[in-house]
């Protein structure tokens, strides 16, 4: 069983999961950080100087954050569009891959078969 355990976690599969769910973190925290740092001041400017993480209303003594929610939106959108050209990009190079090159080089192999043939008739009428 162990033995068995091994080899599942030794799948490039496994690892390539692993890689991708650790850089994905990594790239979350890049993106919240734009969001939060860099587009929502930026919003706030251009909308007077609205915070999206302030804004709140309260039912009884339950507080809704939705500014909080706005936010995770935007980097839900932020996130996506840059996975969705990421995507494109990837795709646009394994075609590229996949493709046989346009311009082969031509190599010179002599006469073919044919002008051969064709040679021996010639000499066959002259002599």
């Amino acid at each position: 069983m162990i033995q068995e355990f091994r080899d599942f976690i030794a799948k490039g599969s496994v690892m390539d999961l692993a890689v991708g769910i650790i850089i994905g973190a990594a790239f979350t925290a890049i993106v919240t950080s734009l969001v939060e740092d860099l587009i929502n001041p930026l919003i706030g400017l251009v909308a007077g100087g609205l915070d999206f993480s302030g804004l709140s209303f309260g039912v009884g003594d339950a507080q809704f954050m939705y500014g909080k929610f706005i936010t995770a939106v935007i980097n839900f959108l932020i996130v996506a569009v840059v996975v969705f050209l990421l995507v494109k990009v990837v795709n646009r190079v394994k075609a590229a891959a996949e493709r046989p090159d346009d311009v082969a080089p031509e190599v010179d192999t002599g006469p073919s078969e044919l002008d051969v043939l064709l040679e021996i008739r010639d000499a066959l009428k002259r002599g």
